[in-house]
């Protein structure tokens, strides 16, 4: 097999693009949750990019409608694949700086690798085995950064911990998913299912909150959001994962948390230490022992 990795100009520059844009954000939804409660800023990007992905769908030609017997699944779908990070990574991204909170939540292929060994009964290589203790390393120094900095809670690495792991585990239903329903269709309804539950935990929760005018910061960040983010950067990684090859997938990922970190700094002036920078590079050399191919035989 030719496992050769051939990307077109077009394709660079599109990989160049979400890669960006999705490391530019994590610095840019602390400025939302910095200016508006978490849920809130989260519900009222996805109210403006449900109308967006409705249009898109619209335009290809791409049918919403879902038949009845894969409600289910997809109800499953949508709270392991973006509910449940929604929730958690919100509330996570609040307590750290946003570059640790990047940093943390691309953890995402390691444990991957854990759940798919774990639950679905993969047999993962030494090399994977060793990327989970390097990601580990990471980890533990990011909670030593906290402890030591007092910048942050500790709680904050949980939230972000466990919402990298529903995402992972929500991969796994995608690749094993039964239904043939487009998968822009399933981002939509995923969406609508994480916008009612959001909604729910903000008109309990920050409701007392909604009185307040939001910065010019938290509306930059709700309209990037919903366009850049929901509008254009998931249209394009949905045509970018169906065509090229993982490996091309898997660098553009390795770099998002790298991107995260130094924004955050220039954007917000967030402070890196040493054990950030340490802790970015265990992280990345366990993400490259997973995404990235070994020796052909």
């Amino acid at each position: 097999m030719n496992s050769s990795l051939r990307l077109s100009p077009r394709d660079l520059w599109l990989l160049a693009l979400i890669t960006i844009a999705w490391g530019v954000n994590w610095p840019i939804m602390k400025l939302g949750v910095e200016g508006l409660p978490p849920m809130t800023f989260r519900c009222l990007s996805m109210v403006i990019g449900l109308p967006l992905l409705a249009a898109i769908a619209r335009a290809r030609g791409i049918s919403l409608r879902v038949p009845r017997e894969h409600w289910r699944e997809l109800l499953f779908l949508a709270l392991f694949n973006l509910t449940f990070w929604f929730v958690l990574a919100m509330y996570g991204v609040k307590l750290l700086s946003s570059g640790r909170a990047a940093i943390l939540g691309y953890t995402l292929p390691i444990w991957s690798a854990v759940i798919g060994a774990w639950v679905f009964g993969e047999h993962p290589s030494r090399r994977v085995w060793g990327g989970v203790a390097a990601a580990a390393l990471g980890v533990l120094l990011l909670v030593a950064g906290e402890a030591a900095a007092l910048a942050g809670q500790p709680l904050g690495t949980v939230l972000m911990l466990a919402a990298a792991a529903s995402w992972a585990y929500g991969t796994h239903l995608m690749r094993r998913r039964r239904q043939t329903t487009h998968v822009l269709t399933i981002t939509f309804w995923s969406l609508a299912i994480s916008l009612v539950v959001c909604g729910a935990i903000a008109a309990v929760f920050e409701h007392s909150s909604w009185t307040r005018n939001p910065s010019g910061g938290a509306w930059f960040a709700v309209c990037y959001n919903a366009f850049i983010i929901f509008g254009l950067v998931q249209v394009i990684w949905f045509r970018m994962a169906s065509t090229l090859p993982p490996v091309a997938s898997g660098l553009s990922l390795m770099l998002i948390p790298v991107i995260g970190l130094f924004s955050g700094a220039l954007m917000l002036g967030e402070p890196i230490t040493w054990m950030d920078l340490a802790a970015l590079a265990s992280i990345v050399v366990a993400m490259s022992t997973v995404l990235l191919p070994g020796r052909s035989r």
